[in-house]
């Protein structure tokens, strides 16, 4: 089974993201995390520093990736009313 931390070291990996990287993209959500955290969720899990990797790290991180991808999210314009088709 995998887990969270196993998903988001494949990412790093499939993606060739750094440290530097991770961390920016968590910052495009307001996620903040150090280096040192992110360095404990590498680590292997029978090491006395490591740390799992919670649900709520790998959401912001697989949001702000979309962001990173993708760029910001367009700010919706309402719905014009001469492009309405008006049934008779």
């Amino acid at each position: 089974m995998l887990t969270n931390n196993d998903i988001l070291k494949k990412l790093r990996v499939a993606l060739a993201l750094k440290d530097d990287d991770i961390i920016a993209i968590l910052n495009l959500v307001d996620f903040k995390i150090t280096k040192s955290e992110l360095g404990a969720i590498f680590r292997k899990d029978d090491h006395p520093n490591y740390m799992p990797c919670g649900d709520q790290l790998l959401r912001n991180f697989l949001n702000g990736l979309v962001v990173y991808k993708r760029g910001p999210m367009p700010t919706s314009r309402p719905a014009s009313t001469e492009n309405k088709k008006t049934k008779k």
